[in-house]
């Protein structure tokens, strides 16, 4: 399938996209705030650089997109242009990212990664669903939290 658009639109649709900021972890920042959570933001002095730092409940949370992390789910496809590329970056994201989470962290922090299915497309879950998993993780002893659309894992 070719791409709908001519390279260069298609070069600026996609420098566009941001790294941080995220609609996806905005939603999980502002639910988290509100439920009178606070956090740090991408702090580089924790391996893996997490999206939210929970330092009062020793937790870290990733929120990953699904295309960028690669997620098999409906919201991830492969690319159909400059698949070599894609693929190369994709699978590095893949592949970094179980290391990044399963770093360990100074003081035995607990983390969890919430992705961008539960939050839209098909295996969207209500909003507060999904803060309320999170929520309740963050107040529990849990050490790990896997959000995705429609199914929730925990481990302990």
């Amino acid at each position: 399938m070719a791409d709908v658009h001519d390279g260069k639109t298609r070069s600026r649709n996609m420098s566009a996209i941001r790294g941080v900021d995220t609609r996806p972890e905005m939603q999980i920042r502002r639910g988290l705030h509100a439920r009178g959570f606070r956090y740090r933001l991408h702090d580089h002095k924790l391996p893996g650089t997490p999206d939210i730092v929970l330092s009062k409940h020793h937790a870290v949370i990733f929120v990953n997109g699904c295309f960028w992390h690669g997620h098999g789910c409906p919201l991830f496809r492969w690319p159909a242009t400059r698949e070599e590329f894609w693929r190369a970056k994709i699978t590095g994201n893949m592949e970094r990212d179980p290391v990044n989470e399963a770093m360990p962290r100074p003081g035995g922090w607990r983390s969890a990664t919430i992705w961008e299915c539960p939050l839209k497309g098909r295996g969207k879950l209500p909003a507060d669903a999904v803060i309320d998993s999170l929520s309740d993780w963050l107040c529990s002893d849990g050490q790990r939290l896997t959000l995705e659309g429609l199914k929730t894992e925990t481990g302990s």
